[in-house]
């Protein structure tokens, strides 16, 4: 009687059990049940277009073309006549091997790529004998397209997922395609859309018999949504064009927005070379090219002294802490004397020698004397230069340098403004204005980069505030409303003290540096600029040819453009990067390139600066530095 009573217990026992492990898996666990890993079931994808890209204007600027896949899934492949399947793919067996032993690592019950991209021809060929290679099939693919040859920087390109991805994210599989520099990755989550799936019964020859659970499991693919960027695709084509033979960057912002109007690198590169079967040689090609370095996004990336553009927000600074006025004067001879020694003198090029110089004049004339007098005046107001210093940073930074400025790409670059506690550390608390004599004219440890500048540019423009620089202007035709890029950022000048600034700026055009590039009927306001370039070379400062700075906005009321340009290795900034930048406004605000700059555009277009950067490639000879 015990025994029978045990036995029923136990049988009862284990039946709960089932009937228990049964609920979990049927009921708990059915909802999030994923047929993926029944091994009985083939999973298929199907991929949504990504989403197409235009300029502000509406201009097609990325597309998509169909590619075709060859998809493995390793647990499923027979032995298989494999001189003919290679020969079908015209691959050799050793790439034949080193797929398939990838694939098997990475997931054997998983669908992989095993050789991306085929040709139309060869697909059409392989897709009547695929039957014959069980484990293999054909997964259509959507790839990208790029229409115009331009902003290769800006739009990015898409790559393969690899398998360390595939394993943080579980949207992916690996071998899929995703955003992988520009806006192609920041902006991925948009224009890639959303993945069908189909679940497919196999039967126990692993033969498709239909669909599994009667489609119960299977989702619908949704295309990604079109992008329209800030960005004049006309006005980018033209400044590339003007850039060609030279190394820099360009950027233009829209003042009254914050939208990039055109974002140029050079060199660059076509963004078609990034696509199909072609991108792993070009690739290669284009990141180990070390000297040229077309994949570095100069605009966005390089850091280099601001020069005499700098002097403007000295005067900003000067204004705002009231150590100098509208008529405060100074007399420049030569240059300045900031030290007890021979040597501790800052040339300057102004030409107006022993007479009173004030702020017009000075920025017009991009006197050095003037701005070290007055940078020396901002650091010691109160005795104290490294609170002093302290100060000007924050009066720096508040125009968005020093740092990221938030903007809606994935490349970037602090730059570097110094405060009090960058020279306490470097010359142990003994240290002065004259010290760092070189941050008045934009030299010394000052680095910016050019979309920082154009930004700077365009708060001058605005007489006091900035919009954060932005590449995205709408979303499936929907303006965004986002408030990063919608709300203005105040910096701490008093908008009365841009007044003074901006006509000297406008000087600069009329009878200035910059009076050989100005346009008819076009009011620029600007600041050229001439920023001396160093390196070290076995321990020794080696000073190599100056870069070519300009920055300017137009018209000098209600602004439409304001830019930053640098042209590497260039010279004064008056005889390369003016001429481009009068180029550039006159092409936006007016359309067309008048007869009588006709030649100017010409002589832009036609300058190189190879030989420059061929001889730059050797060793270069010592030359005696000083300080513009």
């Amino acid at each position: 009687m015990q025994r029978s009573f045990l036995l029923y217990f136990l049988i009862t026992i284990v039946g709960c059990v089932f009937i228990g492990r049964l609920f979990q898996l049927q009921i708990i666990r059915g909802a999030n049940y994923n047929p993926i890993n029944n091994s009985a079931v083939k999973t298929t994808y199907d991929y949504p277009e990504r989403g197409y890209v235009y300029d502000r204007n509406g201009k097609l600027l990325i597309a998509n073309q169909l590619s075709y896949d060859v998809m493995i899934q390793p647990n499923q492949v027979k032995p298989l006549d494999t001189i003919e399947f290679c020969n079908l793919l015209k691959i050799n067996k050793e790439s034949f091997l080193k797929r398939f032993h990838k694939a098997e690592r990475w997931a054997p019950y998983l669908p992989s790529v095993f050789l991306k991209q085929l040709a139309k021809e060869d697909f059409a060929f392989l897709q009547e004998k695929l039957h014959k290679y069980d484990g293999f099939f054909i997964q259509k693919r959507i790839i990208r397209k790029y229409p115009i040859n331009a902003a290769a920087n800006v739009l990015g390109y898409i790559g393969e997922v690899n398998e360390s991805l595939a394993k943080k994210n579980n949207y992916y599989q690996a071998g899929e395609l995703i955003g992988k520099d520009g806006i192609e990755r920041e902006y991925e989550k948009y224009l890639r859309g959303k993945k069908g799936k189909k679940y497919l019964q196999r039967n126990n020859l692993n033969k498709v018999t239909g669909s599994f659970s009667n489609g119960k499991y299977d989702t619908l693919s949704k295309n990604g949504k079109d992008l329209t960027l800030t960005l004049d695709i006309d006005l980018q084509l033209f400044a590339q064009k003007l850039m060609s033979g030279k190394r820099g960057g360009i950027v233009a912002i829209e003042p009254s927005s914050g939208e990039i109007l055109a974002l140029v690198t050079a060199p660059s590169y076509d963004p078609n070379m990034l696509v199909g079967r072609k991108r792993s040689k070009n690739s290669t090609i284009l990141f180990n090219d070390t000297i040229s370095r077309p994949s570095y996004d100069r605009g966005l990336l390089a850091a280099y002294a601001p020069g005499s553009p700098f002097k403007m927000m000295n005067a900003l600074i000067g204004l705002q802490e009231n150590v100098i006025n509208e008529q405060t004067s100074f007399k420049c001879y030569y240059g300045f004397k900031y030290g007890k020694r021979a040597n501790d003198f800052m040339g300057c090029h102004c030409n107006v020698v022993g007479k009173p110089i004030k702020l017009k004049t000075a920025i017009a004339k991009s006197c050095n004397t003037y701005f070290s007098n007055t940078y020396k005046r901002i650091v010691e107001k109160d005795n104290n230069s490294s609170k002093g210093l302290d100060n000007w940073h924050k009066h720096v930074s508040s125009f968005g340098l020093g740092d990221y400025l938030g903007y809606d790409l994935p490349a970037g670059s602090k730059g570097l403004i110094p405060n009090g506690k960058y020279y306490d550390n470097r010359y142990k608390y003994s240290w002065n204005g004259s010290t760092t004599i070189s941050n008045a004219i934009g030299q010394g440890e000052i680095l910016t980069t050019p979309i920082q500048l154009a930004n700077f540019t365009a708060a001058i423009a605005n007489r006091g505030y900035f919009y954060t620089p932005h590449i995205l202007k709408k979303v499936d035709k929907k303006t965004i409303d986002n408030e990063k890029f919608t709300i203005a950022k105040k910096t701490t000048i008093d908008k009365k003290h841009f007044d003074p600034v901006i006509e000297a700026m406008h000087e600069v055009f009329k009878t200035g540096t910059g009076k050989w590039s100005q346009v008819k009927g076009i009011e620029i306001c600007g600041k050229t600029g001439t920023a001396e370039n160093f390196t070290r070379i076995e321990g020794q400062k080696i000073q190599l040819p100056d870069h070519s700075i300009l920055v300017a906005f137009a018209p000098k009321e209600n602004p439409k453009i304001a830019l930053a340009i640098f042209v590497e290795n260039g010279g004064y900034g008056s005889t390369i990067a003016a001429p481009i930048t009068s180029l550039i406004i006159e092409k936006y605000l007016t359309g067309q390139i008048s007869k009588t700059n006709k030649y100017r555009e010409q002589n832009m277009l036609n300058l190189s600066l190879q030989d420059i950067y061929e001889k730059l490639k050797l060793k270069p000879k010592k030359i005696a530095s000083g300080t513009k």
